[in-house]
């Protein structure tokens, strides 16, 4: 049981993608307030980046 655990794959390619484009939906519903555009900015760059990061991990390690 452990070692399935440790060699268990996951293929995130499709969560991160579906998490950036909701969160992109989210911040649509937001009142545009001045701190809200910032914050807003800042969250669709992270959240896009998660999922960058994770193919750029990914491929790093074929």
């Amino acid at each position: 049981m452990e070692e399935d655990k440790k060699t268990k794959r996951y293929d995130l390619e499709e969560p991160t993608e579906t998490f950036a484009r909701r969160t992109a939906e989210f911040i649509e519903k937001l009142p545009k307030t001045l701190s809200n555009t910032e914050y807003a900015k800042q969250l669709v760059r992270s959240s896009g980046s998660v999922g960058a990061n994770y193919i750029e991990g990914n491929e790093a390690l074929s």
